[in-house]
């Protein structure tokens, strides 16, 4: 018993080795509680799922597996830019490869080789972390405000004032409106946001009798002029003559503002992803829902994706767009073209700086890495024939081989500096990467079966993508649960979600931290009392 627990501690210990030199830092956006110390992937807990996560994304031979709700809710979306899902490696047989994938010859035509050769990425451009120092005596508020500015949140007063008065001019007046002013703004603004603290799925239910009524703000505004605030609110009051993305134009201002806020305060790590964050439904949500709340929920008519900084969870850029309607994104059916375009967008700020990328088999592409690494920018990408866009890529790679592969065994074929691996682990794994060498190895550390070799860039991809997985847990901790109709809405809320993250993992990167340490979910109480301007700003403990 006891040489099992040595064992234990001693892959726990070669575990947070490893993940360490990947750059990855586990405890910037964690709990100042005990799963801030966790490894998401070389975990040696009994009760981890790690161990199936790599697993999921394996052949459809293989029998599915039990996951995570939230795991499997994102295998079963297409396009899913951070989870394996539903289809990591080939179409499990041994015919003809994806469509635009290479025969023998002519694999060799194109400079397809098995030879194998060293690739070094040069050194990150830039160092990482915020962009200016905060004092200790900073506030939530004082964190959000680096995103949500007075002067923007001036404007939303003033665009809801707009609004208001051309409505009432056309539909008659309403007697019980009067002007809004920047303090309710912000006590609007923290209203909403108070439905991701307590977990509320209306924001009314605060004035309410029931189980999430909050006696503690309800005072601060009366539920009347809440909902007259709700019905005038805008962002951008009337349409622009011209010019503007038509679909989003009451949004895209803000995002304007949110974006280069991003910017100017963070600088990422070398290491970056490409996805589509959990914004659908906070997991614990869909699984206390009925089948008649679900059904009553509507679907929704845009997809979100950012860059993310995979050392400290930080978003760094969003992606907006329709997929309906007149956004130009929507016309574009191709889904490999389509995410290629939305990758280049995220991307379009960082070349130059030697960043290394991961994306999912949406995303995965060696046209759309060639062209990045034309641009100092070097990518890994997990590869999928069912979602991925093949094209110029060995077939004899990309279908299984009738002989049977043993567990951590792989090949690799190279065409210049880019190496396309295919790994076998219960299921065959195919990669494209330019950011790692495939001469060097990698091993994956599990609970049970010790150390599985891999090539390098597969321990990278692992550790990364299951780093964000656990940052998407985190971040439904600041999921505004308020549910609007209206598209643009809904897309505003959420940025204000992401924004509020991010304000928390610059206190935790802050000397603000050191003196409160206050966690997640006292964070984002602490903001909303402060949005509210009520005198007792200290959380409940």
């Amino acid at each position: 018993m006891a040489e099992c627990g040595r064992k234990a501690l001693s892959l726990l210990e070669a575990a947070r080795s490893r993940y360490e030199s990947l750059q990855i830092s586990d405890d910037v956006f964690g709990e100042s509680g005990d799963d801030s110390s966790d490894n998401p992937f070389y975990t040696t807990s009994g009760d981890s799922d790690s161990d199936n996560y790599i697993a999921e994304a394996g052949e459809e031979e293989q029998p599915q597996q039990q996951q995570h709700h939230h795991h499997h809710k994102r295998g079963d979306k297409e396009g899913s830019g951070h989870r394996g899902g539903s289809g990591g490696g080939g179409s499990g047989s041994n015919g003809a490869g994806p469509p635009g994938s290479l025969s023998r010859s002519q694999a060799e035509e194109e400079g397809w080789t098995e030879t194998l050769q060293d690739v070094t990425v040069p050194p990150f451009k830039e160092t990482y972390g915020p962009a200016q120092k905060m004092p200790a005596t900073a506030t939530a508020m004082d964190f959000f405000q680096l995103f949500v500015p007075d002067n923007c949140i001036q404007n939303m007063v003033t665009q809801t004032n707009m609004y208001a008065k051309k409505f009432q001019e056309r539909f008659g007046s309403d007697e019980g409106w009067r002007p809004v002013t920047a303090q309710e703004m912000k006590a609007f603004l923290g209203f909403v946001t108070s439905t991701s603290v307590h977990r509320c799925e209306s924001v009314l239910s605060i004035w309410s009798s029931g189980f999430f009524s909050n006696r503690s703000i309800a005072l601060k505004m009366s539920q009347v002029r809440f909902e007259k605030i709700l019905k005038y609110f805008h962002i951008v009051a009337f349409r622009p003559s011209q010019g503007s993305n038509q679909g989003l134009y009451k949004i895209q201002p803000f995002l304007d503002s949110l974006q280069q806020s991003f910017s100017c305060t963070f600088r990422p790590s070398q290491t970056q992803v490409l996805h589509e964050p959990l914004i659908d439904e906070d997991p614990v949500f869909i699984t206390t829902c009925t089948e008649r709340e679900l059904r009553k929920r509507k679907k929704r008519k845009f997809s979100l994706w950012v860059r993310q900084c995979t050392s400290t969870g930080f978003i760094c850029q969003i992606s907006v767009h329709l997929k309906e309607g007149t956004d130009g994104l929507a016309t574009l059916k191709n889904k490999p073209q389509l995410h290629s375009l939305v990758a280049k967008q995220l991307c379009q700020n960082i070349s130059g700086k030697n960043t290394i990328i991961f994306t999912g088999p949406s995303i995965t592409s060696l046209s759309l890495f060639t062209e990045f690494s034309k641009q100092d920018i070097y990518c890994c990408g997990l590869l999928s024939t069912r979602k991925s866009d093949c094209t110029g890529l060995p077939q004899n790679m990309l279908v299984c081989s009738s002989t049977p592969a043993q567990r951590g065994q792989s090949r690799v074929m190279m065409k210049g500096s880019m190496s396309l691996i295919s790994w076998y682990n219960k299921g065959h794994f195919r990669f494209l990467t330019n950011g790692y060498s495939p001469t060097k190895q990698g091993i994956i550390i599990k609970r049970k079966s010790g150390e599985i070799p891999c090539p390098l860039a597969v321990e990278a991809f692992a550790a990364h993508l299951s780093y964000i997985c656990k940052y998407d847990d985190k971040y439904s901790k600041y999921f505004i649960f308020h549910k609007p109709n209206k598209t643009w809405q809904q897309v505003f809320w959420l940025s204000i979600s992401i924004a509020i993250n991010n304000a928390y993992i610059l206190y935790k990167m802050s000397d603000a931290y050191t003196v409160k340490r206050y966690s997640r979910a006292q964070f984002g109480e602490r903001l909303v009392k402060e949005l509210l301007d009520l005198d007792d700003c200290s959380p409940t403990q």
